[in-house]
């Protein structure tokens, strides 16, 4: 099926249900479809036809959404682009990719002009909003079309998305999606829209990410009400959840920690909302716990694990893992899971192993590798191995280990891992650690090059506000609570720890600071 018909279908049943919210914007399922379908028409007349990449390079919109819909319909490639990818970044995504058309945003029209000279493939650029010295925008080509553009017939394995993973060690690689990937993720997620109330989703994560995309496809899809926001504020999406009575919503845990933060959280009417997913980075479990305690007790937190190579969500944490109810045994079991991943969903089978490939036995820390029918195609130009073995398994480099009851938890990348004195170290088991200690809000743990031991063990403490501690109390909290050879070496405290957009951390730059801090030290 063209992902196109998530909106096609729907629009077709119910064309006078409103569908779509963003600024002072409002579509309905049919105004969405013939605005889509005559963008799609003007991109045919640009040339754009079945496998075409067309990037898009601006902040959530209407006409972001759109773009994606027109481009699925001509069987074409949507080539989300990071808006706060460096230059080298968005050069080596551009080219990769071998994008025809841009479609860019005022705000990062100067950095795509800077690029074009170096891109030859990129033959037309059409603004979102305005355009200098005559260009098109969006609405002018919706507005000079002579037709609406009906939905090209494709093969499933078409690719209709490439979308760039988010590069915090390397160079993003290009992730190929397909019609069938997001078919298969949309259709076992949601029911088709019947014209009963579903609700309203707030989506607030870039569209650039797995995340946003999904959330966007299987919403209009399932007719839920999509609420649009151009970037996340604290302050306007607790108004927006107010306003439109949101009852759905996605978010990464820096954005759960600012609406902890934010002053206005007290003041707004938050009783719509059923379920308050997480995901993208780790969360941290004094933030969870906190956010459990101060949003109504209606609301049901989900944690979802995924990746974009295998369109979304792997596991979760559910509802019920979350409320801290029950015997004083049962609360304990689920704060320890509360800093798991969960259970893997429906169609996807995890495991862990060792190098080489032996399944390991609960509690072992191993590899996690995943199978799912919604595996990527593969990765864009000369990325390297899929990553996927011969029987179907997608290698995550994530390590991890499951619990007795099946409860996946994470012990940090597998270039992470820490090898001390031919000892392997998780980081992620001494972060939970230290951010069990009062003074700390945030950890990272990274391993430093070290001539005796081969790696030792380095932590990035953030403390929390009006917070103090020493780095010699964090290494003996440390040292009390995991194995010797598990304790930091070094603690070096930072205002707040680098992350990426989505709350990622960025290892690759606490790893280069501490190093830089630290050469004095031996």
């Amino acid at each position: 099926m063209n992902t196109a018909n998530f909106l096609g279908i729907p629009a077709s049943i119910f064309p006078e249900q409103e569908i779509l919210v963003f600024e002072d914007v409002r579509l309905t399922y049919g105004a969405a479809l013939a605005r889509v379908r005559r963008l799609a028409a003007a991109l045919a007349a640009l040339g754009v036809g079945r496998g075409d990449p067309v990037a898009a390079l601006d902040t959530n919109s209407h006409r972001y959404v759109e773009t994606y819909y027109a481009t699925a319909t001509l069987g074409a490639v949507f080539v989300p682009l990071n808006y706060r990818a460096k230059i080298p970044e968005l050069r080596h995504m551009l080219a990769t990719a071998r994008v025809r058309v841009v479609v860019v945003g005022a705000r990062y029209r100067s950095a795509l002009a800077s690029l074009l000279p170096e891109l030859p493939d990129v033959r037309h650029v059409v603004a979102f909003d305005t355009a200098p010295n005559g260009g098109s925008t969006i609405e002018d080509l919706i507005a000079g079309a002579d037709a609406e553009r009906q939905e090209t017939e494709i093969d499933e394995s078409d690719t209709t998305i490439l979308m760039y993973t988010s590069g915090t060690t390397a160079l993003p690689k290009g992730v190929l999606l397909t019609h069938h990937d997001f078919t298969t993720y949309v259709c076992g997620t949601v029911e088709l829209a019947d014209g009963t109330p579903r609700g309203t989703a707030l989506v607030c994560v870039p569209l650039y990410h797995i995340a946003g995309a999904t959330a966007v496809m299987t919403t209009l899809f399932a007719g839920r009400t999509l609420v649009l926001m151009r970037q996340f504020d604290a302050a306007t999406w607790l108004r927006l959840v107010e306003r439109e009575r949101v009852t759905h919503a996605f978010l990464v845990p820096t954005m759960v920690k600012q609406l902890l933060d934010a002053p206005e959280l007290g003041t707004r009417d938050l009783s719509s909302l059923q379920s308050l997913a997480y995901g993208g980075a780790a969360m941290p479990l004094s933030v969870v716990r906190r956010a459990i305690e101060t949003f109504p007790p209606t609301v049901g937190f989900v944690n979802a694990f995924g990746q974009t190579e295998t369109t979304s969500t792997l596991t979760i944490l559910g509802p019920e893992d979350h409320r801290l109810t029950g015997s004083e045994a049962e609360v304990e079991a689920k704060l320890r899971r509360l800093t798991s991943i969960g259970r893997p969903l429906p169609d996807v089978e995890l495991k862990v192993v060792d190098d080489s490939g032996t399944e390991l036995p609960p509690g072992a820390v191993g590899e996690i590798v995943v199978r799912t029918p919604r595996v990527m195609k593969g990765y864009a130009g000369d990325a390297g191995a899929s990553g996927v073995d011969d029987d179907g398994w997608l290698h995550t480099r994530d390590m991890g280990w499951i619990d007795d009851a099946g409860y996946a938890f994470l012990a940090g990348r597998k270039d992470d891992m820490i090898i001390r004195g031919g000892e392997n170290i998780a980081p992620a088991e001494i972060e939970a650690t230290l951010q069990l200690h009062p003074a700390v809000d945030e950890a990272a743990v990274v391993g430093l090059a070290d001539v005796e031991w081969g790696q030792r063990v380095a932590a990035a403490v953030a403390l929390r506000p009006g917070a103090h501690a020493t780095a010699e109390e964090l290494i003996e909290f440390c040292r009390t609570r995991l194995a010797s050879f598990k304790k930091p070496d070094v603690v070096r405290f930072f205002s707040c720890l680098p992350k990426n957009p989505l709350g990622k951390i960025l290892r690759r730059d606490i790893r280069a600071a501490l190093t830089a801090d630290t050469r004095g030290d031996r």
